[in-house]
């Protein structure tokens, strides 16, 4: 008995004491960094749940004048992982692809909110199965206004569909077709004319296009895009600085025509909508409406006149397409008018220019 109670001795207090001192002169044990693809999915799976949830229930409002502008908080998860607050400029309600835009109710949900929930769609959508020799394949509706060589106010065609043939890798020539138009071959290089010296004839020459960019994007280039939001948009704002302008507007169009002219993967896809999120200045729209005359809740930004609008549907947060619009009265026209509308109806990848991707896209 004597035996078995001296294999359970205890530690005296000085021990105890002694341990105490120890530990607190010991740093404290690293604590290893989440891997990528385990943040990834951490983070949706939190947003997906504050989403699923709802906006949080409005305290009854008293009468009182409507203030300009208006501060819409979204979900405080979502608000801190996607876009936080977003200052909003009073909604416009569009009557349609090509008809004037008047002002609507201040009902939308917040912009962080509307580009979270395309974010969420994208990242569990099916990536697109191209391969390096493949052409990415593009069929929308769209119309651009245009003007007189008089000048005078610009008028809207209505739509035209048009495809586009993208190498993947760009190291062939692609091709644009639009109805009631010619075939348009995108080439890899231009035609120019180099002048040797002043008196001499222009010789006939080319010029090698530049390399793909934010703003020459193969489905290759694409892919290799960052799926982290942050430096996805510190990339876009870096490849768009030349283009003048405003900074934010320049970085929220690249991010739109990415989406509307490339199929990238769902992950790059998601980190587009989340870097929108964190440009300054982007608003909700209750209710527009895409070339194809879908209507959807989109998000939108103003600059120099112009606002740029992403349509999205509302059941699926898929995007639809854009409008462009004015928003002050110019020579072009008077506010309201819609510049351009576009609406993407299909992407695929075929072997070659002039294919259809299965099922006739």
């Amino acid at each position: 008995m004597n035996a078995s109670r001296k294999t359970h001795s205890t530690h005296s207090p000085s021990d105890e004491l002694l341990r105490g001192e120890l530990t607190e002169l010991l740093p404290p044990p690293p604590v290893p960094d989440l891997e990528p693809e385990r943040e990834h999915a951490l983070r949706y799976a939190v947003l997906r749940d504050a989403l699923a949830s709802g906006p949080a229930p409005r305290r009854p409002r008293t009468p009182r004048a409507v203030p300009r502008f208006t501060w819409i908080a979204a979900p405080a998860v979502a608000c801190a992982l996607v876009a936080g607050v977003v200052v909003l400029a009073p909604p416009e309600t569009p009557a349609g692809p090509s008809g004037r835009v008047t002002a609507g109710p201040s009902t939308a949900p917040d912009a962080g909110l509307v580009l979270s929930r395309a974010a969420l769609a994208a990242a569990a959508a099916p990536g697109p199965d191209v391969r390096p020799r493949d052409f990415v394949y593009v069929r929308s509706l769209v119309a651009y206004a245009g003007r007189s060589a008089a000048g005078g106010v610009a008028t809207l065609p209505p739509a035209r569909q048009r495809e586009v043939w993208l190498s993947a890798d760009g190291g062939r020539p692609g091709l644009l077709r639009e109805a009631g138009a010619a075939d348009s071959v995108i080439a890899l290089r231009l035609p120019v004319y180099e002048l040797d010296h002043r008196g001499l004839t222009p010789r006939p020459s080319t010029l090698e296009a530049d390399g793909p960019s934010v703003t020459n994007p193969t489905h290759t280039y694409v892919a290799t895009l960052p799926t982290d939001p942050e430096a996805l948009l510190r990339l876009v704002r870096e490849e768009t600085r030349g283009d003048g302008g405003d900074a934010d507007q320049r970085a929220f169009r690249a991010i739109g025509t990415l989406l509307a002219e490339t199929w990238a993967p769902p992950k790059v896809t998601s980190a587009l909508y989340e870097a929108a999120a964190r440009i300054p200045g982007v608003s909700v729209l209750p209710s527009a409406k895409d070339a194809a005359g879908r209507e959807g809740v989109a998000v939108a930004r103003t600059a120099d006149g112009e606002q740029t609008q992403w349509i999205f549907d509302r059941a699926t947060s898929a995007f639809l397409g854009e409008r462009t619009v004015l928003t002050e009265t110019t020579d072009a026209g008077k506010k309201g008018t819609v510049l351009g509308v576009s609406a993407v109806l299909a992407k695929g990848a075929v072997a070659r220019t002039g294919e259809l991707p299965r099922g006739g896209a």
